[in-house]
């Protein structure tokens, strides 16, 4: 045991020092990070469920082999071919041996992930009416896609939960197995589906052949499944058949070893599954687009395609129908040209796993696992509920990922965008929402089939911030550990639940957020300091001493914005370049002047709209927006500022939609007929005050940073109007203002994204991690980083004091007034 080692690290290696780490391997864990995982420093990456890393070393042996060999088409007998026909028996019998599967009994498909062998499974099985698909509730989307198939043919298709709650002696094997359960759901059937015919794809008359399969571990929880399943299915076919008996009647059993394989592969010498599915950047990181198809000889057979393609024929005519397929397993199955290259990088990615072991592997990742998921347990608010709510464990052995949500200290759920959010600005990769796994997801959400539908029907689908729904989470944050993954990995991820999320002895909205305190009346002392109009969305605005109000806000504010060429809006998060380019109103002229430093000219582009302008129909975000587009010599300017083909277009009509108010707590209509939106997000206008960004900065120079920028300044936030001589975040509590004789209803504070974190050093666009990590720990309310105000303007035409030529002024200097 290290002496240097703190004491939560020998407390770690008193329990796993035996695990943890590679004793045995040419090099220790802290050397491996060190020089092979130089990337990491200041990360921690805790997703290897999603993608385990590859490793330097790894990389430099597959250059060197491209560099140094010629592999040319195994489709040929040249040199070149030749020897990429080698690499690739070589690589088929190396992923046999991992698997612990005889040649003799096996063939390796290559494939083009997990996903396209369960896929070419599901499609040349022979289903039939009689047949049965029986799987797991806890499996993964491309396996559930399999009874799309099942179905069509007519197949009676249900999941199981396997509980596994006893330990029982069996005989005829000598030793001690699980004792499985299998609890069926309801079956599925379809009244309609495509051949009404007793077989599919050349099965014989009278065979009847039915699958079984399930995950050898949960992507989700992390559970591991007992791999007798296999042997207990294949052993007694009435479970699968309900209780009955059928002679002709074979099952075959496929496991998922996506998630598995990486730390501890089936061993198929003593559990011979028929099928097995895995993808090798599960494994080792690279290459991605590669997996293979495990299938035992006989079951291979069973397999009948219909289409050929290059690689998979002996001989064909092509003006007569005359096939005649080829006979080895693999080329049947392997349409057109295997991805060589990709397939002679696995060798030196299986060269990493081997000279640590499997065992090994499993060993550490498991010990980082147990640790963590201890630890996680023991963390508790002051007043005694829990933080973590962990998923799985139940009885059954668990792999290295832990899924989990967290409660605040009155019980409500944290989303898990709030999570991964604050994960993302403290270097921490994690992994968020249902993992592609809906039926785990269910299950340890408890989530019915009534909720599943009703958040699908209040707009919540895969991959969106709908993290909460009716109190309920629709989703959960996952970790999980590779072997490469430390200790410290682990530890600095126990500090970030811990600062981020357990409940401090002060209250952590203490200045103003939640205060109950009412604002005070501050008439006359508050003043109307900046006003920054943004023409175009994204790019840099331009300050100005007045301007007019309109039915969007400030006028021609957010009036325009560049969309990529397949439709995409783009912003300075996908391109930072945009925020260089500046911007110039000059309402006498009724000119837009845009400004680049890639661009040598100035463009000029004219405020009234010509008869030549094209008028089209847009989404934004999901909103219809009638916009004029413009001419290519436009177009092309605004291509060469950013580095990237993209259009202007000009809003002149948008729908109505609803924006939600956080004074109130109940949406309330933003585009009224005198009161709509541009292309702005939320609200016609931001309001911040220059009080509330002095205290930013005094809590950001108090800070021990690593950043190179410490202060931040207003317009930062990308604010319309800014304020000063208010209270800090006194504006939190406005329910509606008064500058000068224009009124404006606030729609409560805006919540605060990476985009505040772009800093413009020199003339390039730095991400950091502030403001935004300093205000998650102070400005945090309900999975929300607020900062400053949404403003609606308040079209009042009955009052004609302050009016300009029949538009009402905003001045620098005026006078602010809190009205609520």
């Amino acid at each position: 045991m290290e002496s240097s080692a703190s004491p939560s690290k020998e407390e770690f290696l008193g329990e796993f020092g035996n695990c943890y780490g590679y004793p045995d391997g040419p090099k220790s864990i802290d050397e491996i990070r060190a020089t092979e995982f130089k990337r990491l420093q200041g990360k921690v990456y805790l997703d290897h469920a999603g993608a385990t890393l590859y490793s330097e070393k790894q990389m430099e042996e597959v250059t060197k082999d491209l560099l140094s060999n010629v592999y040319g088409n195994p489709h040929s007998q040249n040199d070149s071919s030749t020897a990429t026909s080698d690499l690739i028996s070589e690589a088929r019998q190396q992923v046999l041996r991992y698997f612990k599967a005889s040649p003799k009994d096996y063939k390796c498909i290559f494939t083009s992930g997990a996903t396209g062998a369960l896929k070419l499974v599901g499609e040349f099985f022979p289903w039939s009416e009689e047949s049965h698909f029986m799987y797991t509730l806890e499996n993964h989307n491309s396996v559930l896609g399999i009874r799309e198939y099942a179905l069509n043919k007519g197949a009676t298709v249900f999941s199981v939960d396997a509980e596994n709650n006893e330990r029982q002696y069996d005989k005829t094997q000598c030793c001690q197995s699980s004792y499985i359960k299998f609890v069926k759901h309801d079956i599925q059937r379809r009244n309609q589906y495509v051949l009404r015919q007793n077989t599919q794809n050349g099965g014989l008359s009278g065979e009847v052949y039915n699958m079984f399969a399930f995950p050898s571990e949960c992507n989700f929880s992390g559970q591991k499944f007992p791999l007798d399943i296999v042997n207990l299915i294949k052993g007694d076919t009435s479970i699968i058949m309900g209780g009955q008996h059928k002679s002709g009647s074979r099952c075959m059993v496929l496991v998922d070893a996506a998630k598995g394989c990486a730390t501890d592969p089936p061993n198929l010498e003593k559990y011979p599954a028929d099928f097995v599915v895995f993808s090798f950047y599960k494994i080792f990181g690279y290459p991605t687009g590669l997996g293979a198809l495990l299938v035992r000889n006989d079951a291979a057979h069973l397999l009948k395609k219909t289409y050929f393609s290059g690689g998979t024929v002996s001989a064909s005519i092509s003006d007569i129908d005359f096939i005649r397929r080829r006979e080895s397993v693999e080329q049947l199955f392997e349409d057109g040209t295997a991805s060589f290259l990709s397939i002679a990088a696995i060798r030196h990615g299986f060269n990493i796993i081997d000279s640590l072991s499997i065992a090994a592997i499993s060993r550490h990742t498991s010990s980082l696992a147990s640790y963590t998921r201890k630890k996680m347990s023991e963390l508790k608010h002051e007043n005694g509920i829990d933080v973590c709510a962990i998923y799985g464990g139940e009885n059954r052995e668990l792999g290295p990922t832990i899924a989990f949500n967290l409660r605040r200290e009155d019980r409500s759920w944290v989303g898990y965008r709030e999570v991964e959010k604050l994960a993302s600005l403290s270097g921490v990769h994690l992994r968020t929402g249902c993992f592609c796994n809906p039926g785990a997801c269910a299950k340890y959400l408890s989530l019915s089939h009534s909720d599943l539908i009703s958040n699908y029907e209040a707009g919540h689908v895969c991959w969106d911030d709908n993290d909460v729904i009716n109190g309920k989470p629709t989703g959960a944050v996952r970790i999980s550990f590779g072997y490469m993954s430390t200790y410290e990995d682990s530890e600095q991820f126990m500090q970030f639940l811990e600062s981020s999320f357990m409940s401090k002895s002060k209250k952590p909205f203490e200045n103003g957020l939640v205060s109950t305190v009412k604002a005070l009346q501050l008439a006359g002392s508050i003043q109307l300091k900046s006003i920054t109009i943004y023409p175009i969305k994204s790019c840099s605005g331009f300050n100005t001493q007045r301007w007019p109000l309109g039915n969007v806000g400030l006028k021609y504010d957010r009036e325009w914005l560049l969309k990529g060429p397949s439709g995409e809006i783009l912003t300075q998060k996908k391109v930072p370049e945009m925020n260089s380019i500046c911007t110039l109103v000059d309402l006498k002229l009724e000119k837009l002047y845009v400004e680049s430093p890639k661009c040598k000219e100035k463009l000029e582009i004219s405020l009234l709209l010509g008869t030549s302008n094209i008028v089209e129909e847009i989404d934004v975000y999901g909103y219809r927006y009638q916009v004029h587009s413009y001419h290519a010599d436009i177009n092309a300017w605004f291509t060469r500022a950013i580095d990237r083909s993209c259009t202007l277009v000009r809003c002149t009509r948008s729908q109505y939609r609803f924006c939600k108010s956080d004074t109130t707590g109940s949406p309330g209509m933003c585009r009224e007929n005198r009161s709509q939106l541009g292309f702005a997000n939320e609200a016609q206008l931001l309001l911040v005050s220059e009080d509330s960004v002095l205290d930013l900065n005094s809590r950001l120079s108090s800070k021990i940073q690593k950043e190179k920028c410490l202060n931040v300044d207003a317009m930062r936030f990308r604010p319309n109007l800014v304020i000063s001589g208010s209270k800090p975040y006194s504006e939190d509590n406005w329910r509606s203002l008064k500058i000068g004789n224009a009124h404006f209803t606030s729609l409560g504070g805006c919540n605060r994204c990476e985009m505040i974190n772009l800093s413009n050093i020199s003339g390039r666009v730095h991400k950091l991690k502030e403001p935004l990590l300093t205000l998650s720990s102070y400005r945090r309310n309900k999975g929300k980083i607020l900062f400053g105000i949404l403003l609606r303007y308040e079209d009042e035409t009955g009052e004609e004091e302050g009016l300009m030529n029949g538009e009402r002024w905003l001045h620098v200097g005026q006078e602010v007034y809190q009205t609520n």
